[in-house]
């Protein structure tokens, strides 16, 4: 008899590996700074918070400051960050958006990505723009309405 080592059996379905990104909601008051987005090749002419990927060995408070820093020009502090929500999106397979707000920052927003952004503009949350990422616009849903998980697309 052969028989193969329950180690080496596969058991149930392979692991997903998920693609994580960060979103940072810049509040001033009641608004929320986003850019439109230009020439990605995703939903160009949709507002979008400022966002991107997690790079290796990056953690999501680190990306969400690089980011803040690379998209708008603002510097965030691990102190200026307050969590507001996950979502665990079906897109391109799985993914998970981390949202952090910040209420205070150094500097004043600027479009640091003219070649991915036109125009960076400030809309209040109860007066979104019409043409946004769906996910996007749940996301900001769930954390007027506090809560900190959502699936979407699922």
């Amino acid at each position: 008899m052969n028989s193969v080592p329950v180690a080496a059996q596969q058991v149930g379905s392979p692991r997903h590996t998920v693609v994580g990104d960060v979103h940072l909601l810049l509040r001033r008051g009641d608004e929320v700074l986003f850019g439109r987005r230009r020439n990605t090749g995703f939903e160009d002419g949709a507002w979008h918070l400022p966002s991107g990927h997690l790079e290796a060995g990056e953690s999501v408070v680190d990306a969400v400051i690089r980011e803040a820093a690379e998209e708008v020009g603002v510097a965030v502090t691990p102190a200026d960050l307050m969590f507001s929500h996950v979502l665990h999106n079906a897109s391109s397979g799985g993914r998970v958006a981390f949202f952090f707000t910040a209420r205070a920052w150094s500097g004043e927003p600027v479009n640091r990505e003219p070649d991915k952004c036109d125009e960076l503009a400030w809309f209040a949350v109860d007066a979104l723009p019409d043409r946004m990422i769906d996910y996007c616009r749940a996301a900001v849903a769930h954390i007027v309405g506090g809560s900190p998980f959502s699936v979407h697309g699922w």
